[in-house]
């Protein structure tokens, strides 16, 4: 939000508090409280003027949270984000009148506390001398009165009441490049533009996403963590080009730092605070084929599909049942439409003797028709209105006729929704689509919670104790839990696996998909999938092709349409030949992720444990090559392969590839030979058998070509491929598709290529 006219008018309305002094500082072994007030000259400076208090902590070793509070007079209604918080060392030394300095880990915040210099300077503290990360310089503190609300009334004069927002604004240095704040399908480099973390069902061609996170992460070496589940409004470098400004409207906000120097560093402290990213099972990682979205089918239409896929021979690991599983106006009843399916326990039970997973559709709306709303209504399961004598259930039309909203703050109506989900489970579903959680009220005047949450906070992260409800539900049920969520907000990554969104059928949505995926690993989600072939509209045979190799060189990998379905033989007729020719580039995109899974398994279980992504921005993995930090059509799976999907119909792809240290050859994956130089740009014309996916210098990457399955044994038939020569030796960690959360076996690959730690491996040098 703007709040200013340029450097030196403010808008219409808005009045400034700009803190400048520090009045007090006192201080205990582990926080530090300064009362913060507008510059003091004079006796009468303490009159008419409110002030901030800045509370200073440390949740965890590198990162410091500062807390500014304006008014304090109201209870805390939550909801908050639940942290992993410890109590690490720290170091306080306070200086009165003169300054105070606040470290913990690399970390460190110091105050000028002088009369009327206030500043906040963030350091990192590892070196000989300390380096500047950020700061809050002068005029960067403040609180915000608007007049500009239906609230304020100039009739009540002295009385009148404005909104009022905290604000707080980090300095940038030159060159410093801002990342993350979420799934955001706009420019990778977020400098420029204006954000508002608020989740909204807004496709991915606009500003507005599903998966709001309030972090970003600096090219300078430190995240910023803004630990509010409300909206928050960020200007980064579109308000004031030398700062963030980051606004709420709210009375107390609290930010946290988070140290590097790295950004695998960074992600790894702040997973630690927030959660790690959840693991899914094994199987998850093959391909899923859905109904798509408004398609008409049947129990006829989907065996057809499963046929389909067996007579091209393409390995099929999912079938999703996309929304008209149930009775439309119906949604959600979770009851599979009696018409289209007559006995679905027993047609699913067929489905698994085929080896197929079993996902379906569902979302957090109960509509009208269906017969859970009245039994919803009568036990108090839904969210309420807030404005209506008698007890009345909050409804409208925007999505069902008469939809309620499940309210996931009462214990029961939790209780009673994934109970609902058990009953599916015993049929035999697998997997759930949480699909929407975005459209969720937010006016306190009109809704209300069980427990009295504020309607503006619950907004965003509705979709966590929603996501939450379904997977935890699962593990309950002994299930390998595995979602397919859109929504998403600060602590989501704890329950995969997250998908895109409603993206159109073009190249370039195929671009801003791969750009929002990216963001979205910035801020700690390890798994990530996409409509492969776009959502909206019918891809042609070309784009469905190029979408296919990129899709299978990710976590997850999804055909899903909005009135079409992704079966490769749909273009046939306008297309003929193209039925062979996509089943071609699917069948071998499929099999080649499948000799992956070694190699996948582990990555996977570095995000479990790190928070690092299964598919990587380029700046995460070389980090020291600035050339990266702007790159945004490509990406590394894992910290060996890198890939560049192609957005041209022609085939024509350029690509950077990176320094590494040594100065290794970079090789290419279909032709070991074909060698690539760091520190350059290529540009390549590739035909639908092959992209540029290249092997890092001196990797070894496991694969093995004997997989039948994605669950299946993957040290049966393991093999090592080297980029070599090795300068050292190497280590490589077998993670099992029956445990993905643990090493089962640690091999040792000499700079000769001998093996240790197990007997039949065979080595392969790329060449």
């Amino acid at each position: 939000m703007k709040f200013t006219q340029g450097m030196w008018r403010t808008r219409e309305g808005i009045e400034f508090n700009w803190m400048g002094h520090a009045e007090r500082v006192t201080t205990t072994d582990s926080e530090a409280n300064i009362l913060l007030t507008q510059p003091q000259r004079r006796r009468g400076d303490q009159l008419n003027k409110g002030t901030l208090t800045a509370n200073i902590r440390s949740p965890l070793d590198g990162v410091t949270a500062v807390k500014l509070t304006h008014w304090d007079g109201a209870d805390d209604p939550g909801p908050n984000f639940p942290l992993n918080e410890a109590s690490p060392a720290v170091s306080i030394e306070n200086k009165p009148a003169k300054s105070l300095i606040y470290s913990t880990g690399p970390l460190s915040l110091d105050v000028d506390t002088a009369p009327n210099s206030l500043s906040f300077t963030y350091n990192d503290i590892t070196g000989p001398t300390a380096r500047k990360l950020t700061s809050h310089s002068f005029r960067s503190l403040a609180y915000v009165s608007d007049a500009n609300t239906s609230t304020y009334s100039a009739s009540d004069e002295l009385y009148a009441e404005k909104d009022n927002h905290i604000l707080f604004a980090l300095d940038l240095s030159v060159h410093e490049k801002i990342y993350g704040l979420g799934e955001r399908f706009g420019p990778f480099v977020k400098n420029g533009q204006a954000i508002d973390i608020w989740n909204e069902d807004g496709g991915t061609s606009s500003e507005l996403t599903y998966k709001n996170i309030p972090f970003y992460l600096s090219s300078r070496g430190y995240g910023v963590f803004v630990n509010h589940p409300g909206k928050i409004m960020l200007e980064v470098q579109s308000e004031r080009t030398t700062r963030v400004n980051v606004a709420v409207q709210a009375e107390s906000v609290e930010y946290m730092v988070v140290a590097g120097p790295t950004p695998k560093a960074i992600l790894d402290r702040y997973t630690a605070l927030t959660g790690r990213p959840g693991l899914p099972p094994a199987w998850s990682y093959g391909l899923w084929l859905t109904t798509s979205f408004t398609t008409s089918y049947d129990e006829a239409t989907v065996t057809g599909f499963l046929d389909g896929f067996r007579q091209r021979d393409i390995p099929l690991s999912v079938f999703h049942f996309d929304s008209f599983w149930m009775k439309g106006f119906h949604w959600c009843d979770f009851e599979f439409d009696a018409d289209l399916f007559p006995d679905p326990k027993a047609y699913l039970a067929r489905l698994r003797e085929r080896g197929i997973k079993v996902c379906v559709w569902i979302n957090p709306y109960v509509g009208q028709a269906s017969k859970l709303f009245r039994e919803g209504k009568e036990k108090g399961y839904f969210v309420l209105r807030a404005d209506t004598a008698t007890r009345t259930v909050w409804q409208w039309d925007n999505w069902q006729a008469g939809m309620a909203l499940v309210d996931f703050t009462n214990p029961a109506a939790t209780e009673w929704y994934v109970g609902k989900l058990k009953g599916l489970m015993d049929l035999g579903v697998d997997a759930f689509k949480t699909d929407f959680g975005e459209r969720i009220p937010f006016d306190a005047r009109k809704i209300k919670y069980f427990d009295g949450s504020d309607p503006r906070r619950m907004h965003n992260f509705y979709s966590f104790l929603y996501n939450k409800a379904v997977y935890e539900g699962m593990q309950a049920h002994g299930k390998d839990a595995c979602l397919f969520a859109r929504s998403a907000t600060t602590g989501g990554q704890r329950f995969p696996v997250h998908w895109g969104g409603d993206c159109e059928s073009t190249y370039e949505a195929m671009a801003e998909t791969l750009r929002g995926g990216l963001s979205l690993g910035l801020c700690g989600f390890g798994s990530w999938a996409h409509d492969i072939g776009g959502f909206e509209g019918l891809p042609d045979p070309g784009l469905y092709k190029r979408w296919v190799q990129f899709g299978l060189l990710g976590s997850h990998s999804r055909l899903h349409g909005s009135g079409s379905y992704r079966v490769p033989w749909i273009f046939e007729e306008k297309y003929p030949g193209e039925d062979e020719k996509c089943s071609k580039v699917l069948r071998e995109a499929v099999r080649r992720k499948l000799s992956l899974m070694p190699y996948l398994l582990r990555v996977a279980a570095e995000a479990g444990e790190k928070g690092t992504p299964v598919m990587r921005a380029m700046l995460l993995e070389v980090p020291e090559d600035q050339n990266v930090w702007n790159v945004d059509t490509q990406y590394m799976l894992g910290d060996a392969l890198l890939v560049a999907p192609v957005f041209d119909k022609d085939g024509w792809v350029r690509f950077y590839v990176p320094e590494t240290e040594g100065n290794g050859l970079w090789r290419s994956w279909f032709d070991g030979k074909k060698t690539y130089s760091g520190g350059k740009w290529y540009e390549e014309q590739h035909a639908f058998d092959s992209l540029p996916l290249l092997v890092k210098p001196g990797a070894v990457v496991p694969v093995n070509y004997k997989l039948k399955d994605f669950e299946g044994d993957v040290l049966n038939g393991l093999e090592l491929l080297v980029n070599g020569p090795l300068d050292s030796e190497k280590e490589v960690k077998i993670v099992e598709a029956k445990d993905v959360a643990s090493v089962s076996k640690t091999l040792v690959v000499g700079k000769d290529l001998s093996v240790k730690g197990a007997n039949g491996i065979m080595v392969k040098q790329l060449e």
